[in-house]
């Protein structure tokens, strides 16, 4: 009777779950009114720009993570589904002069359509075949951008955008806010991922799919689902990016460092949990936000590089994995 009773007071209660969650959405929305304050201290438009850059890439890391890193399908293609984004802004801006808000989530649908139908026709391969069909995707789609006039072909389209919003003043700032609304909700996103049946069914896949398989793991499912939502959160990535650079090209759209960058970013955090991400983005953002200022962008991949082969040398698990194994250790 003791023994039910002590296991049955372990367990936390309904009340005190929805408190911790509370408390938890409180500290958070004092961090975001703290990061607006700072922002707005150093009074000019650059520092919303470079922290947009920065959960940008978080937005695009978490969704890579999705795929890469739970299910272990290293997708090459992510420059691809970013660019389906931008390109919907400037067809739904010039067809029809829809604004930022009703764009994306007809981008996050094209999107999310685009990789089911990409995953449907290459999930059935593995390794290394599976990223090299989804490089070839990418190639195809910024040949038939290139070529589609109507959105400006090679000579790229301009956006208008708005000097001001009601109640968020400058556009930089409401693209700011939009763009860190979606990064969080990518990661709680993620981190729900992580805890369900769909995440414990990647993992099984990530560890040994034939296995998984022979376990009554539904694994083209499961790998669909993946596809799916990893490339409707890198369109919402997109869809907001002409706007913020008010002139979009297929190579400024199709760009390396973006492909590069969502890569490395999960490496270095590490891909085994929704925190990695996150990590690897706010450390590699923050640097070229830096480097960029300080020196020139044109050495942002020159510090991926250095970053992927001191991580894969030293901690190959990410430096989520890194913390992970000291504590193992010490315990």
């Amino acid at each position: 009777m003791s023994a039910t009773t002590n296991a049955s007071s372990e367990v936390p209660s309904a009340s005190a779950v929805w408190l911790k969650r509370l408390l938890g959405c409180g500290i958070g929305a004092v961090l975001i009114v703290l990061l607006f304050a700072a922002l707005d201290w150093t009074g000019t438009d650059y520092a919303y720009l470079a922290a947009y850059t920065v959960v940008q890439f978080i937005l695009l890391a978490t969704a890579w993570n999705i795929l890469g890193g739970y299910a272990g399908y290293v997708n090459f293609g992510t420059a691809a589904f970013f660019a389906i984004g931008c390109y919907t802004t400037v067809f739904c801006y010039k067809a029809f002069q829809l604004p930022l808000l009703a764009t994306l989530p007809i981008s996050a649908v094209l999107a999310g359509l685009v990789g089911l139908g990409t995953g449907y026709l290459t999930l059935r391969l593995r390794g290394v075949f599976f990223s090299i069909c989804t490089l070839a995707m990418a190639v195809v789609l910024q040949t038939l951008v290139t070529n589609w006039n109507y959105v400006g072909g090679s000579r790229g389209a301009y956006i208008l955008r708005p000097e001001s919003v009601p109640l968020f003043g400058s556009y930089s700032r409401f693209l700011f806010a939009i763009m860190l609304a979606m990064a969080i909700g990518s990661v709680l996103l993620a981190r729900h991922i992580e805890r369900t049946w769909l995440g414990r069914g990647l993992a099984a896949i990530r560890d040994e799919e034939l296995a998984a398989e022979s376990s009554g793991v539904p694994a083209l499912r499961l790998k669909l689902i993946a596809t799916s939502l990893s490339g409707a959160l890198m369109g919402l990535a997109g869809t907001p990016f002409p706007y913020f650079i008010t002139y979009v090209d297929p190579t400024t759209a199709f760009s390396l460092n973006i492909a590069v960058n969502t890569i490395a970013m999960p490496l270095i955090g590490g891909t085994a949990t929704w925190l990695g991400p996150v990590v690897g983005a706010l450390l590699l953002g923050i640097i070229q936000q830096w480097v960029t200022v300080t020196i020139s962008s044109s050495l942002n991949l020159m510090i991926v590089g250095v970053l992927l082969v001191l991580f894969v040398a030293v901690a190959p698990n990410g430096m989520v994995g890194f913390v992970q194994g000291l504590r193992r250790r010490k315990a």
